[in-house]
């Protein structure tokens, strides 16, 4: 029973490493912060959710609760700060037009309160 979990545990580990090196590479291959967001916020929390499930798996059971609560913290945070910092994109017009499909922002703030990007 300890090598097939040494197994689950190796391949939960692995896999939250390739998730968290996909989401580096998303942050530095993106062209504008919206798609910055979502290889900030869904990938690297996923790996980040599978390299605590795969460590949680070899701990002791007295560090379950903490590992539970980084995952809770973490879920907690991220939505949060992805709202904050696509609203700053957003006011500072700095992404990218054709990357939008809608602009629900628009009526929300006027465009009196946005800065004006460098191509305009």
């Amino acid at each position: 029973m300890s090598t097939v979990l040494d197994v689950i545990s190796a391949v939960l580990l692995l896999t939250g490493a390739l998730f968290c090196l996909l989401a580096a590479l998303g942050l530095l291959r993106f062209p504008d912060a919206v798609c910055r967001l979502h290889a900030a916020a869904k990938a690297q929390t996923l790996g980040l959710l599978l390299i605590l499930l795969g460590a949680a798996l070899q701990a002791p059971f007295r560090y379950a609760a903490p590992l539970a609560l980084v995952a809770l913290f973490q879920l907690l945070t991220i939505p949060v700060t992805s709202q904050i910092v696509g609203r700053t994109a957003y006011r500072t017009s700095s992404l990218s037009a054709p990357s939008l499909t809608e602009d629900a922002l628009a009526p929300r703030i006027p465009p009196a309160e946005r800065r004006p990007s460098a191509e305009e």
